[in-house]
């Protein structure tokens, strides 16, 4: 493997493209932190490698939901390589669509929320960042790293408060829109019963945020 360049550096891991095997693909390293003690630096950084490649199987194996299929994980180096999937990150290109198109991916994406979620994964970082848009409009998503097992509504609601804050943040003319869209498809698989049980826990954790906003406010 040769690396070609450096994607992102971020604060638990860096992202580069390189050549595997004669094939383009994604290198995931998790970078040693200083900080730590040497073995648990270790120890921190392949368990968490590990990890993130099981729920990218599971999310594809046991949700049927489009992930990079992984072609090595190296515990030692804390390092997965994957598919490098070829597409447009939503975020590039949502704020730029027709209503008619936010509607059509955004309620797909709800679809794969849900499916997520009813095996048990929370994504743990749904942003637009995180959702690949390849050239036919299939979906993938990526980037599981902040991703764990749960059944409870609180996490399903945390996670899909993230998205609506990343809309609501990055892009406000289609915020709106683009929500509701992920609400309808999440509620075309989970049903509407549970869909109304996730929405309530939605505006709980709102409700949260203001009570602690206005406690910072109130302290100041």
């Amino acid at each position: 493997m040769f690396i070609v360049r450096v994607l992102k550096k971020g604060a638990e891991a860096n992202i580069y493209s390189a050549r595997f095997l004669d094939r383009k693909v994604i290198v995931k390293r998790r970078i040693k932190k200083a900080y730590r003690i040497k073995e648990i630096n270790y120890k921190i950084r392949s368990l968490r490698t590990a990890h993130e490649a099981q729920l990218l199987y599971e999310a594809k194996a046991s949700a049927g939901v489009p992930t990079p299929n992984i072609y090595l994980v190296d515990r030692d180096r804390a390092e997965i390589i994957m598919e490098y999937v070829e597409g447009t990150r939503l975020k590039e290109i949502l704020d730029e669509m027709p209503s008619e198109s936010v509607g059509d991916i955004c309620s797909r994406l709800g679809g794969l929320i849900a499916d997520l979620h009813g095996v048990g994964i929370i994504h743990g970082d749904l942003t637009t960042s995180n959702v690949i848009v390849k050239q036919d409009g299939n979906l993938f998503l990526i980037d599981f790293g902040l991703g764990f097992h749960s059944n409870l509504v609180e996490d399903q609601g945390v996670d899909l408060h993230l998205l609506k804050q990343i809309f609501e943040s990055f892009h406000l003319l289609q915020a709106i829109r683009a929500f509701q869209a992920v609400l309808k498809g999440y509620g075309a698989v989970v049903g509407k019963e549970m869909l109304e049980e996730v929405m309530r826990k939605i505006r709980e954790i709102e409700g949260r945020g203001r009570y602690v906003a206005a406690e910072a406010r109130n302290s100041t």
